[in-house]
């Protein structure tokens, strides 16, 4: 036992130390170090020995004090203006699970679509110096509102929506191309009267698949005058309140291309409530193909835009980004897929 050492193989001041343990086990304290990163390098075998004793210990990480010896903290800052919504919570996953491989910690800030709010949550996490912020701007933020963090030099990586002007990585979906898959989709089917509700322009996707619906409309012919436009944000409240306003029209929409799924779940439970049935009654397709898309009854037609896989490149594109901060920004746009399921059929026979 060292000089430093009490009988109970802690130090002087009473922290467990990887010099400790490593004299437990008769390792080496790099090995101690490896094997509580589970880091790949050390067998599994030994990796498990390791953090079985470091917890009897009760070992804790100074991540602090690894910071100043690496110049980096192993943590990655997430600003996500929604976690409530399964897509983001999902994206998050994603995200946490890509990095946590290599040995780093998420630290998460939620901004509730207010612009003074993620100034603020993107400030508080600067001051934890993570090695990257990933973020998925709130409405209406410009280049102004992201400024200090962008000129304090920290790696930054847009995730699903991108502020024009802002010099920084972005991963997103062709989010015009996935309205517009929604729209052909219903024309197929023979509908006519198609309704768009949900989101608003404030936000680059939110710009993206207005335009994308407006666009197809066109292109097949169909009326979209603004009277077929129900804005809002992405919550179910949204999609729920619309459907008393559709069914009141002199010629109600046949069917609804909703901005996102909560939006549609939304107008699914309007509708059932008055006793129709999404799909036999009126079609509604929604946009992000979430994991309850598949369980509602009946189960959402709806548009998957990647967003695990979203997640998963935008961790890996802040690793690269960390490792070499030269490389000029990177756009990665992913294609999204129609998900035909049981809430699209061709316009129900009016009497």
């Amino acid at each position: 036992m060292s000089l430093n050492e009490s009988g109970n193989g802690r130090s002087e001041r009473g922290r467990v130390t990887l010099q400790v343990i490593a004299e437990r086990l008769a390792v080496s304290t790099a090995t101690v170090s490896l094997a509580l990163r589970d880091s790949t390098v050390v067998a599994d075998s030994t990796k498990r020995k390791v953090q079985r004793v470091a917890r009897e210990m009760g070992y804790i990480y100074n991540r602090s004090a690894a910071s100043l010896r690496t110049s980096r903290t192993n943590i990655l800052a997430v600003a996500f203006h929604d976690v409530s919504n399964p897509y983001f919570a999902e994206m998050l996953s994603a995200i946490d699970e890509t990095v946590r491989s290599s040995g780093r910690t998420i630290l998460l800030g939620t901004c509730n679509e207010s612009i003074p709010r993620q100034e603020n949550v993107l400030s508080s996490l600067q001051e934890y110096r993570p090695d990257g912020i990933i973020v998925c701007p709130v409405g209406g933020s410009t280049e102004d509102s992201l400024r200090n963090i962008a000129e304090s030099g920290m790696p930054i990586v847009q995730i699903a929506r991108e502020v024009e002007g802002l010099s920084a990585d972005f991963v997103g979906s062709d989010d015009r191309y996935a309205t517009g898959l929604a729209v052909e989709h219903l024309a197929r089917l023979g509908h006519k009267r198609i309704a768009y509700v949900g989101g608003n322009d404030g936000t680059s996707n939110g710009r993206a698949r207005h335009a994308g619906f407006l666009e197809a409309m066109k292109q097949h012919q169909l009326p979209a005058g603004i009277d077929c436009i129900v804005p809002g944000d992405g919550k179910r409240l949204t999609g729920l309140d619309s459907v008393p306003r559709l069914l009141a029209m002199a010629e109600p929409p046949t069917a609804v291309i909703c901005f996102n799924d909560s939006v549609a779940f939304g107008v699914m439970h309007g509708l059932q409530k008055i006793g129709l049935t999404p799909g036999r009654h009126m079609s509604v397709v929604g946009c992000d193909d979430v994991s309850d898309a598949a369980l509602w009854v009946p189960p959402l037609t709806t548009i998957h835009n990647q967003h695990i896989e979203m997640g998963r490149l935008a961790a890996e594109m802040m690793m690269r980004r960390i490792s070499d901060p030269g490389n000029p920004p990177r756009r990665i746009m992913l294609e999204p897929r129609l998900m035909v399921r049981e809430t699209t059929a061709p316009p129900a026979m009016r009497h």
